[in-house]
């Protein structure tokens, strides 16, 4: 007696798919959530549709102590499973992320030393009694 393919296609539905040893194991749909595009956030790693930088989540995260709930309730336009992704990748690229970390905060630190504020200038102007506000 043959296989009929009804026969065949109900056999491999029920089984089980597995992955062979020497295949890494990654779920597609969690890559999908993370992209670069030059000329949007700097071309740093985001969520897709948005403008939130996987090192936004990972410094939410990490430095202020949010949970991928509270983060998702800050950003309500976010789902858990892009804010999982972009933690994912984080961890992936860890040492990469906070270089860029590092070098974004040191040319903030070089500009605020460079550009004096304004307002300060004003405030220290204020506070030593001399009126920087024109007159009317």
């Amino acid at each position: 007696m043959g296989w009929h393919v009804g026969q065949f296609l109900r056999m491999i539905d029920g089984m089980e798919t597995h992955t062979a040893p020497h295949e890494p194991h990654h779920t597609p749909s969690s890559v999908e959530h993370i992209v670069t595009t030059p000329g949007t956030c700097g071309g740093k790693p985001r969520i897709a549709g948005h403008r939130i930088r996987v090192q936004d989540i990972a410094l939410w995260h990490e430095r202020l102590g949010y949970s991928v709930a509270e983060i998702v309730a800050h950003y309500p336009q976010l789902t858990p499973a892009e804010v999982h992704a972009a933690l994912a990748y984080y961890y992936d690229h860890r040492e990469a992320i906070q270089q860029d970390m590092r070098d974004a905060e040191a040319l903030v630190a070089t500009l605020k030393a460079q550009i004096p504020s304004k307002l300060r200038q004003q405030l220290d102007a204020r506070h030593a009694g001399i009126d920087t506000l024109p007159p009317g």
